[in-house]
């Protein structure tokens, strides 16, 4: 199910990690050639993100929210 992106925090290990509207959390790592996400490496472009839908694989299969 998609969800939208409503803010960031960084995990224990100094990852990014996205806050999505339906309070789960996914990382959004940029570590080519896995993963391709350089608008996570700046402030401007982690905001630009914000809204934008995620395919969230918690909603799909009914986990409760993230603490």
């Amino acid at each position: 199910m998609e969800q939208p992106i409503v803010g960031y925090h960084k995990d224990e290990e100094d990852h990014w990690v996205a806050e999505l509207a339906c309070r789960h959390k996914q990382h959004v790592r940029h570590q080519p050639p896995w993963f391709n996400r350089p608008w996570v490496t700046t402030p401007e472009g982690r905001d630009s993100m914000l809204g934008f839908k995620l395919n969230c694989k918690k909603c799909d299969q009914g986990a409760l929210p993230d603490l």
